[in-house]
């Protein structure tokens, strides 16, 4: 009778465990296969023979001679505890708003120098907060005309346990929320703290989380006056005519999905998951949609693996099927006039 109490409570606390967290994880993997390097010529050779593939694949210099193990250490998204979400709204938009076939907020919005960056997460898992950051920064100058690069550093620094564990992943709800609570600083007074990248083999060192500083690295600087604010946070309904409308109307948005190991040897096309084990998930900028001559939908994103990775840093993935859960959470916020306007003048950013 003892046991099967016991075995039902811990039924119980698994079920629980399920209901609270929300998101992408990774398949356990084992020390060999963790061990292993990422990039396989066999994974090219099955991507690029399958005439159904769509994508090219090939060995990037980024991984060269990264193993399983540094590269999953870069899928920074973690699964979200569902408690992040309460009160959060989930964003709708009018279906008879009539959207391009194809869209592109560099050109769409060719003024604004941020949305066509490509930056590098380096050998911290932070792509949660890259893409969050990224997208506040494009919607800055897309609401306000304020060309900035906000602070990754900031966020990653300096949420702490709310939005996870830094360097070791994080919750991209919770960096909106931070933005609307706390505020973000520039680049300029708060810069990241990987300034090596990951030029050198194998991306190591695997850095620690930064410490949370709160001051400028320029003492002509005030950290409080460099803060950059959120008036709201808020999903998108996964549904791609209101992800379209949303980036339409508003600028990028951060999204994750699930990375596969072929997904590494990306190098041009419209990626979908043919082979490899499911290594994490990762979080990135959604600029953008087409259509390819072919026929195939796409959406178009950038990444933060520098520009050696992929098709110049950026990639495409299948759209309308919802490809690794690409448009399960997409997640967003509008700019804060807050430290922006003082006395009807827009104040020069930083």
């Amino acid at each position: 009778m003892a046991d099967s109490i016991t075995k039902l409570c811990l039924v119980s606390v698994f079920l629980l465990f399920g209901l609270v967290l929300q998101g992408v994880a990774g398949e356990s993997l084992t020390k060999q296969k963790l061990n292993s390097k990422i990039l396989q010529e066999e994974i090219v050779k099955k991507v690029n023979q399958n005439p159904d593939a769509g994508w090219k694949a090939a060995i990037n210099d980024r991984f060269s001679n990264a193993t399983v193990a540094e590269f999953k250490r870069l899928l920074g998204v973690k699964q979200t505890p569902k408690k992040h979400f309460l009160g959060v709204p989930s964003v709708s938009h009018d279906r008879s708003l009539k959207l391009p076939k194809e869209f592109d907020a560099r050109t769409a919005w060719p003024q604004c120098i941020s949305i066509g960056k490509i930056l590098d997460q380096g050998h911290c898992g932070s792509c949660w907060a890259f893409g969050a950051v990224e997208s506040l920064s494009d919607r800055f100058c897309i609401q306000f005309g304020m060309n900035i690069t906000l602070s990754v550093n900031d966020l990653l620094a300096c949420c702490g346990f709310r939005c996870g564990d830094g360097c070791d992943g994080g919750y991209p709800i919770a960096a909106w929320q931070y933005f609307s609570y706390s505020g973000v600083v520039t680049e300029e007074c708060d810069p990241y703290f990987d300034n090596t990248g990951c030029s050198h083999p194998g991306c190591e060192p695997a850095y620690p989380t930064p410490k949370c500083l709160r001051q400028c690295v320029s003492g002509n600087q005030l950290w409080t006056e460099s803060k950059h604010y959120s008036v709201s946070t808020y999903t998108v309904k996964s549904n791609p005519q209101d992800i379209m409308a949303e980036i339409y109307k508003n600028g990028p948005v951060e999204v994750s999905f699930t990375v596969y190991e072929d997904f590494a040897h990306y190098k041009s096309g419209v990626y979908k998951h043919i082979t490899g084990s499911n290594i994490g998930g990762h979080a990135v900028k959604l600029i953008g949609w087409g259509t390819t001559d072919q026929g195939e939908d796409y959406w178009l994103l950038a990444n933060q693996w520098n520009r050696s990775w992929g098709d110049d840093g950026y990639f495409m993935i299948r759209r309308g099927t919802n490809e690794c859960g690409i448009e399960d959470e997409p997640v967003a916020g509008l700019p804060s006039t807050k430290n922006v306007f003082k006395d009807d003048l827009l104040v020069a950013s930083v």
